[in-house]
């Protein structure tokens, strides 16, 4: 059976700095966010007693970035923010060299 990334463990995420979390976060719910405009567009909100219109049409973008938002730090995002923040915290403890080039 194929699984998604696996999660970090409490003492990964304890290891890894708060702002770092947060922009890896941020970065998940951004590209969740796009995944998820294509749903929104495809409902129709005219057919509801209170939807439609050119206002409805203005705040969906916000709508979207909130739901996609919520969903991360609810932990039901696409699990990205795990991955990179593993990788992340992988390259702080490996020395990188400089590439000076040829």
């Amino acid at each position: 059976m194929m699984g998604g990334p696996r999660p970090l463990t409490a003492a990964e995420r304890a290891a890894i700095p708060p702002k770092l979390r947060q922009a890896a976060q941020a970065f998940e719910a951004q590209a969740f966010a796009q995944l998820l405009q294509p749903v929104f567009a495809a409902a129709d909100p005219s057919r509801g007693r209170f939807g439609g219109g050119a206002a409805e049409a203005q705040w969906r973008p916000m709508l979207v970035d909130a739901v996609a938002k919520q969903a991360v730090r609810a932990g039901q995002g696409l699990g990205l923010s795990d991955a990179i923040l593993r990788e992340l915290a992988r390259r702080q403890a490996t020395p990188q060299t400089e590439d000076t080039g040829p």
